[in-house]
């Protein structure tokens, strides 16, 4: 059996442990937070380090993209330097690949049709080739990074805007404590007129995409006709986004046993599969592993 441990600075709340069957293989999979104790991280990784095939790291990225370079988040290094025999993956590979291809299977079969939509990404910093799909299938865009990530009360409306303003602040973005640019709790914002400048563009966006801790903390009470395409949902999400009247929930990552996992966890899977460090594949080969798989994304319609 494969073992595979996606380390979350997230919330403990969302631990989570199950075993699936993949290409034959008998995998455990678990997901352990650390409440944003980064140096827990590390301790974690270090007492596990060679004893599992591949480890995720969940809820901070290594890298972030900006003018055409990826750049190193800061407080990411001590934890990817914490792994010395272990392959550890935020899950940048899989984002950059499996999201896109996921918009185009949603349009190609029908499930979706974007044309004409607004789409609002909470973030797209992390998420860039996921607002490059919904704009290649007739998506109007809405890019929340200055408002969700860095509180700056401004709406991205083109990708050539954000690419321009990604290169002049990825740069200092990477030096910034994480816990400033990620919500890393399950507490939703409470304060009515910081609400209110989110609220009206999840009212006026159709499809609401990105990291699913953004969209938890900042969305409105009635999510009625709402499409959301996101991933790291629990069965308990699910029973939320029903209250709140959602109308369909697409996971880009696959179903365990009712939890969809982080990106990272699916990147996991397959550097432990291939025994193939990800900097080796290339994103052909890494898509066409993933197809291999059959790893479909998760589709729920509830009315």
């Amino acid at each position: 059996m494969k073992r595979v441990v996606s380390v979350s600075i997230g919330s403990s709340k969302r631990n989570h442990k199950t075993q699936a069957k993949i290409m034959g293989i008998d995998f455990e999979i678990e997901r352990i937070g650390t409440d944003g104790d980064i140096k827990k991280a590390i301790e974690i990784i270090k007492s596990l380090d060679g004893k599992v095939d591949a480890f995720g790291m969940g809820g901070i990225d290594i890298v972030l993209y900006g003018g055409g370079k990826n750049y190193v988040i800061r407080e990411a290094i001590p934890i990817k330097n914490a792994a010395q025999k272990t392959p550890l993956v935020d899950g940048t590979g899989v984002k950059n690949t499996f999201e896109k291809w996921v918009i185009k299977y949603l349009q190609d079969n029908s499930i979706i049709d974007f044309k004409g939509k607004t789409a609002l990404v909470v973030c797209a910093l992390d998420r860039y080739k996921l607002a490059e799909g919904l704009y290649e299938v007739g998506c109007k865009l809405l890019l929340g990074d200055a408002l969700f990530a860095l509180g700056i009360p401004l709406m991205i409306k083109s990708l050539r805007v954000f690419y321009y303003l990604a290169a002049l602040l990825v740069p200092l973005i990477i030096k910034l404590p994480f816990s400033m640019l990620y919500p890393n709790d399950d507490k939703k914002e409470e304060n009515p007129k910081k609400l209110k400048r989110y609220w009206r563009y999840f009212e006026i966006a159709d499809i609401i995409a990105g990291d699913y801790k953004y969209i938890q903390k900042y969305m409105p009470d009635s999510l009625e006709g709402k499409i959301i395409i996101t991933n790291t949902i629990t069965k308990e999400d699910v029973e939320e986004l029903k209250r709140r009247k959602l109308k369909m929930l697409v996971t880009t990552t696959p179903e365990f046993e009712g939890r969809s996992f982080g990106t990272n966890v699916v990147e996991a899977i397959l550097v432990a599969l291939t025994g193939k460090k990800l900097e080796n594949m290339s994103q052909e080969e890494i898509e066409k592993l993933i197809k291999e798989i059959d790893f479909q994304p998760r589709i729920e319609i509830f009315y």
